[in-house]
């Protein structure tokens, strides 16, 4: 790419680019609306992130080496998350029986309590989602989903529990038709998912 997408001169006569600069914009939003609902609590952004995410997910997700990938940081960033929620009694360690080095990581009911009120931070930014037509949210979620999957293919983001990196989907009629073999149903594009508790990693 010889132009970055940061190049005024270039971004104001290229729609790609537009597109790109909103969405860093976004991410900015993203990270302004986390830090200030972690700040609230006392807490870091990720340790926020860390307990919406065991509130809604399934134990075998519920390890320091799952988080680590979900989040894309090291195992130790997220052990120090992990100790921290722990000494504000947020969460508690099951053990395994057979690897007393490995546990699974179960929230409290302060932990609950917390991940409950936090979750909300998106409040704002799904406001103006919520005013678009019906075929315009159905248009933006398959093109984020596509950008999605880029991206994970291309390493930069790792674990992704979307229909489009499933097993059990399948695709036709140049990718206009959506179809589940776990649910043997045709999937409309509003059900198509981004984070499926059934997903099956697809093998390359």
């Amino acid at each position: 790419m010889s132009n970055s997408d940061f190049n005024l001169d270039y971004q104001n006569k290229n729609i790609e680019s537009k597109i790109v600069a909103a969405l860093e914009r976004l991410s900015q939003a993203f990270r302004v609306l986390l830090w200030q609902e972690s700040k609230e609590f006392s807490l870091s952004p990720i340790q926020v992130q860390v307990l919406i995410f065991l509130l809604h997910h399934s134990d075998e997700k519920k390890k320091v080496s799952y988080l680590a990938s979900e989040f894309n940081m090291t195992k130790a960033t997220i052990s120090d998350a992990i100790k921290v929620l722990e000494q504000k009694k947020m969460i508690t360690k099951e053990y395994e029986p057979d690897d007393l080095r490995s546990y699974i990581i179960h929230l409290t009911n302060k932990g609950k309590d917390i991940a409950r009120q936090t979750s909300y931070f998106t409040s704002e930014l799904r406001s103006p989602i919520d005013k678009l037509s019906q075929d315009e949210k159905s248009n933006l979620l398959l093109n984020l989903l596509a950008i999605i999957n880029h991206l994970n293919k291309a390493g930069i983001i790792t674990i992704q529990r979307m229909c489009l990196t499933c097993s059990y989907y399948q695709t036709s009629n140049k990718g206009h038709k959506h179809y589940c073999k776990l649910l043997e149903k045709d999937l409309q594009i509003n059900d198509l998912r981004i984070d499926c508790p059934e997903h099956l990693m697809k093998q390359d």
